[in-house]
């Protein structure tokens, strides 16, 4: 029996016939509703005519999370009074409840990302609804994409809707003008707001610490654990707290030691038993319940009997270090729409009330929307699904964001070293299969070329571990943890053996459509235990991550990556190591392996064999040419051999300029004059321009090969630098084709012969060039000299040779300057002359009495 009371008390029931009419009208359209209004529940039985009056259709809906899936299915299925796998059904990896008479089908929006590319027409489908588009994970935009597309070009009577509660709807509607052809698509809003909730402001004491990688201040949790009591002492119902991350959660229900209520953790890892509880609500005793969840009860779920949220105020993000392969999570404040998601979970069956961990002053800074995932994740798997939907670069999908080019650039370069792309990035025929494996690419790799190996149900087994990384208190140990699966009764033990069942499957199929690519035939299967199949398998998904032992400690990565384990570590045995899981935060040196299995270096060099070089490698290192013959996996070095004299010229003579480009130009031998050459010829470049040439130190390097020939490439180490004299070197720069050359001592002179007779040396090496003179040596002299039309600053000097005067205008001196400098100086050096009218007297190098003598 349907119940009608309870339809009728969802307030997004008055928008439905808006709905309705603007998809039979445009046939797309975006649905705004608050947290709690029914959108995700009632509207997929009104399009699929299952209440009211409206034409029988098949709905799809789905949903980003396994557990919102099953909770959503429950839901529908007990308004109509029935049980799940009737009239409404639903699938998730592993489990399909759904049969020939199910008219609503809930799915994980990764389910119709496959359904999509086995059948991308939906046959039999007459409406999708995508639900929660604000939380922006990458499987949903590329399903709406998909959707347009298919809507476009095949399917113009699939209907479509876009629906969140706190979504950005202009830019979705914006997105699905595509299938209009003109004007964006309608967006229905509906005004309920449940029950309502009042918010309230628990700032944190001073001194919390911000969160860096997946690091949170304890302080912050005791905040937390203390929000929650009070909560409980100031309120009536169940609280649901929102915490960034399982550790996090099991900090804080050890906080909550002691307080009257049952403590219980909600997250993805959590067994199905578990959440089905939660979400069922409080047991026969009628305690009050304390759920600390993640972001799974964000959206899509009513936690039964909650009238109090407590808001941490961080989320979880992924974060991509697309060089290296290397994941990790980052925690950040909770965007504004994900924290108007949470609130929404208090005011869901009755008036609530949610505490917000952080200061009120600091809401307004809070983003908008979470970051999208197209924009921060590994995006292998999107560009291989762009690949299969034909599109390689995904330039003419409709995504609200578009894909970083770095990204896409990495992305395209894994799938080409599986062999599931081809040179062009268009899908090959094993992309194919791999994209239809539900996997990773990489575990998509790992599953095709394992199970020839070490055969599917081994393989299948370790890849199930792979896919859905397994509890911490496994340990590190893969094939630890790969035996605690096997005989563990928990959740995630569980999960994994359907898994490992659903892939053993699929490896039949997949590896009985081709060969493996690089690796040996099914008939030279690999033997061993559970070691050698783990590390195989692993070090096939993972090759980047393939490490040797290093003699200082740690592993380095064929990536390049440093890698340390956990102190105590049962794997430090091992010389090398195929790592699974690995994460490095901003502030890390090094990667953390979190999980690994320990490999020999011939099964490290056929996994990771795409990346093995052999070559002679001539570097600069150290201050000197290093010459090696080198056998690497990556960065890591196998064997070296010294090469001596035998090294390929070119790459010796590049090493050099190297040491050029990182030491300077001062290995060569400069002596006086070629220092101040170079000084004169910068003078010239800078006062002449063409043909004098550039004498920079950056453009000298590079224009190596017309100045510093042929003894640069006789050279072979530092030594043989330094014996180049680089100002006979330089003068080949001179121009010479233009006649210009033999100017050189005309323009700029090294030295000027100033009115005493005397060569003085101009020094060039400033901003104007410099005459350092006697000031009785320029007497009667009344232009200042010129070198290439400049004026000459000259230093005027006493008759010690120490500073008197600084003039670029030697009348002007001569004029108003000098009776200064001769009252200051006539008293100390009275043996030299001082006249009083220097423009008219004689220039001299001598004192007064000798002076008078050459008379």
């Amino acid at each position: 029996m349907i119940r009608n009371d309870a339809l009728d008390r969802l307030p997004v029931r008055h928008a439905v016939p808006e709905l309705l009419a603007a998809l039979a009208e445009r046939g797309a359209a975006v649905l705004s509703a608050p947290p709690g209004t029914g959108k995700t529940t009632l509207v997929p039985l009104a399009l699929a005519g299952l209440i009211g009056d409206g034409p029988a259709r098949r709905v799809l809906v789905a949903e980003p999370r396994r557990m919102a899936v099953r909770a959503a299915a429950r839901r529908m299925a007990w308004l109509l009074g029935e049980e799940v796998g009737g009239t409404v059904g639903f699938s998730v990896r592993g489990e399909r409840r759904a049969g020939a008479a199910t008219r609503v089908e809930v799915v994980t929006t990764g389910i119709l990302l496959q359904r999509l590319q086995r059948d991308p027409e939906l046959a039999g489908v007459d409406v999708v609804l995508l639900d929660e588009c604000h939380e922006r994970h990458l499987d949903a935009d590329t399903a709406m994409a998909f959707l347009v597309d298919v809507r476009a070009t095949l399917r113009p009577e699939l209907k479509l809707i876009a629906a969140s509660a706190t979504s950005d709807a202009e830019a979705w509607a914006e997105l699905l003008t595509v299938l209009e052809g003109g004007g964006p698509a309608p967006i229905v809003w509906s005004k309920g707001e449940g029950h309502g909730y009042a918010v309230r402001f628990a700032a944190p004491p001073a001194g919390i610490r911000p969160a860096h990688g997946t690091w949170v201040d304890p302080a912050l949790l005791r905040h937390v654990a203390s929000t929650i009591r009070l909560a409980l002492e100031r309120h009536q119902g169940d609280v649901l707290c929102f915490l960034p991350g399982t550790g996090e959660i099991a900090r804080t229900a050890g906080l909550l030691d002691g307080v009257d209520a049952e403590v219980l953790q909600l997250h993805g890892r959590a067994p199905a038993a578990v959440q089905d509880a939660v979400l069922r609500g409080a047991g026969p005793s009628g305690r009050r319940r304390v759920v600390l969840s993640t972001s799974v009860a964000e959206s899509s779920l009513t936690v039964p009997g909650v009238r109090i949220v407590v808001d941490s105020g961080l989320a979880r993000e992924p974060r991509t270090d697309h060089a290296r392969g290397l994941g990790s999570l980052a925690t950040v404040p909770v965007s504004t729409a994900a924290a108007t998601q949470r609130a929404g979970r208090s005011g869901r069956e009755a008036a609530g009330v949610v505490y917000r961990c952080w200061a009120e002053a600091e809401d307004g800074s809070r983003a908008r929307f979470p970051s999208p995932e197209i924009r921060i994740a590994d995006l292998a798997d999107f560009a291989l699904r762009a690949a299969c939907w034909g599109d390689p670069t995904a330039e003419g999908l409709a995504l609200l964001d578009a894909p970083p080019a770095g990204a896409m650039a990495a992305a395209r370069a894994v799938l080409g070293s599986i062999g599931a792309v081809d040179g062009d990035g268009r899908a090959t025929e094993r992309g194919v299969r791999m994209s239809r494996l539900g996997l990773h690419p990489r575990l998509g790799r790992a599953l095709l070329d394992g199970a020839p190996e070490v055969g599917a149900r081994r393989a299948a087994e370790v890849v199930a571990l792979l896919s859905e990384e397994p509890p911490r208190d496994y340990g590190d140990d893969l094939v630890a943890a790969w035996r605690t699966a096997r005989r563990g009764a928990d959740g995630y033990g569980a999960r994994w053996r359907a898994e490992a069942r659903r892939l053993e499957r699929s490896a039949g199929e997949a590896v009985g459509g081709g060969a493996a690519v690089g690796e040996r035939s099914a008939g030279e299967a690999v033997g061993g235990g559970d070691d050698a199949v783990a590390g195989l398998v692993t070090a096939l998904a993972f090759p980047e991550r393939v490490a040797r032992a290093r003699e200082q400690g740690g592993y380095l990565m064929v990536s390049g990556s440093g890698a340390r384990l956990a102190e105590g570590s049962r794997l430090g045995t091992g010389p090398w190591l195929a790592v699974a899981v690995a994460d490095r935060t901003a502030r890390d040196a090094t990667a953390r392996v979190r999980l690994a299995a320990v490999v020999d270096e011939s099964i490290a060099c056929r996994a990771a064999g795409h990346l093995r070089s052999t070559g002679e490698e001539v570097r600069w290192e150290d201050g000197d040419v290093v010459a090696r013959s080198v056998d690497r996996l990556g960065a890591v070095e196998l064997t070296v051999r010294p090469l001596g004299a035998g090294a390929e010229p070119a790459l010796v003579r590049e090493a050099l300029l190297d040491g050029l480009r990182r030491e300077g130009l001062g290995l060569l031998r400069w002596s006086r004059e070629a220092g101040e050459l170079r000084e004169r010829l910068a003078f010239l470049h800078r006062e002449l321009g063409e043909p004098w040439p550039d004498v920079s130190e950056g453009t000298l390097i590079d224009r190596a090969g017309e100045w510093l020939e042929p003894e640069l490439s006789r050279a072979s180490r530092r030594a043989d630098l330094g014996r180049i004299d680089a100002g006979e070197a330089l003068r080949r720069l001179l121009p010479w084709a233009s006649g210009e050359a033999v100017r050189l001592d005309e323009l700029a002179p090294e030295r000027i012969e100033v009115p005493s007779g005397s060569r003085i040396r101009v020094e060039y090496g400033g901003e104007r060039p410099v005459l350092a003179v006697k000031l009785q040596e320029m007497f009667g002299l009344a232009e200042t000299p010129r070198v290439a039309g400049v004026p000459v600053l000259v230093h005027l000097l006493s008759p010690a040779g120490r500073p008197a005067a600084v003039t670029a205008d030697l009348a002007s001196f001569w004029r108003d300057g000098y009776r200064a400098v001769r009252a200051e100086l006539r008293g100390r050096y009275p043996k030299h002359p001082w006249p009083e009218d220097p423009s008219a007297a004689v220039p001299t190098r001598h004192t007064s009495a000798r002076l008078r003598g050459e008379r």
